[in-house]
Formats: C-alpha cells, sequence, structure tokens
C-alpha cells in the first residue's frame, strides 16, 4: 500500500523529492493534485511504499533541516 509522506507545493519540487528519495533506494510515486488546468503548479502528493514510510520522512525531515 502507497503511503503519502509530504505534500509538494509544486511538480518541480515533488520531483526533487522523488529524486532525493530515489537515490536513498526508496520506490516513489507521486500524484498530482488539484485541478488539471492547474498543471504544474499545482501540489503534488509523494507517496512511497507503507513499509518505507517512516524512512522516508526521516529522509524527508533530515534534507529540510540540512
Amino acid at each position: 500500500m502507497w503511503t503519502v509522506v509530504y505534500i509538494a507545493q509544486n511538480q518541480v519540487m515533488a520531483d526533487q523529492y522523488k529524486s532525493l528519495l530515489e537515490m536513498e533506494g526508496i520506490l516513489v510515486m507521486l500524484r498530482p493534485l488539484g485541478a488539471p488546468q492547474m498543471g504544474a503548479s499545482s501540489p503534488v502528493e509523494v507517496l512511497v511504499a507503507e513499509s518505507e514510510a517512516q524512512e522516508a520522512a526521516e529522509i524527508l525531515t533530515s534534507s529540510f533541516t540540512g
């Protein structure tokens, strides 16, 4: 089962988070939110396997805090 670990502000940010997690060996899926006409500026859910959610959240948190 997929679990949301973060909601990115837009597609560009979501792609960056996806790359970061994939470099750590975590499988990532992105799911756009909002109206289709918003395009790349709409929020995007970053999802990972439920079994890797805690690790993914820790990776994202450590990347935000430097």
